[in-house]
């Protein structure tokens, strides 16, 4: 009996221990927010950043010339309460979501009016479809200054940078 007690009590601890760390383990790419002001807009990028972990980034994981949802899990998405440019571009006061097309020297960056939906399909493509595509344009990416484990945007008074790995890629925002 007492051993028929002990075993129980064993196991639920052990299933205890086994459910309370895996609900307090953070997510493989978790959920980030960069907020900032650009020219009077307030400007707010939502997406999921993933690391590195060892991993070859650009050409190999993200491979290049192919649309990539510039993230992790959802489609990352870019919010403006006030027009702005993009490059050159007229982005309307909106949300919309941000893909990427990943070069060896320069990136093609898609803005999509297409926002909420999950980042690829069950075939690893994404979600991206182009005939909701605001406008695509052309940017130079940049070796980074320091290497970025985590994927991470930052949002500065000249627009935003996405940075991974061993890459910067500025995008000019007015």
């Amino acid at each position: 009996m007492k051993r028929k007690h002990f075993l129980k009590t064993l196991a639920l601890g052990t299933a205890m221990t086994i459910f309370t760390a895996s609900a307090w383990a953070q997510p493989a790419s978790p959920a980030a927010t960069a907020t900032g002001t650009i020219n009077g807009a307030n400007v707010t990028i939502k997406y999921s950043s993933p690391a590195v972990k060892g991993r070859q980034i650009w050409g190999a994981l993200v491979p290049y010339d192919k649309v990539w949802r510039a993230g992790a899990n959802a489609a990352t998405t870019i919010e403006t309460d006030k027009d702005l440019t993009v490059e050159g571009k007229k982005l309307p006061a909106g949300k919309y979501s941000i893909y990427a097309i990943p070069g060896e020297k320069e990136w093609t960056i898609i803005l999509n009016s297409q926002t909420g939906q999950w980042g690829i399909n069950r075939d690893q493509s994404t979600t991206e479809d182009p005939a909701k595509d605001v406008f695509r344009v052309m940017v130079k990416a940049k070796k980074s200054d320091m290497m970025n484990e985590r994927l991470v945007y930052t949002i500065n008074d000249k627009g935003f940078v996405l940075s991974w790995e061993n890459l910067d890629v500025p995008v000019r925002v007015k």
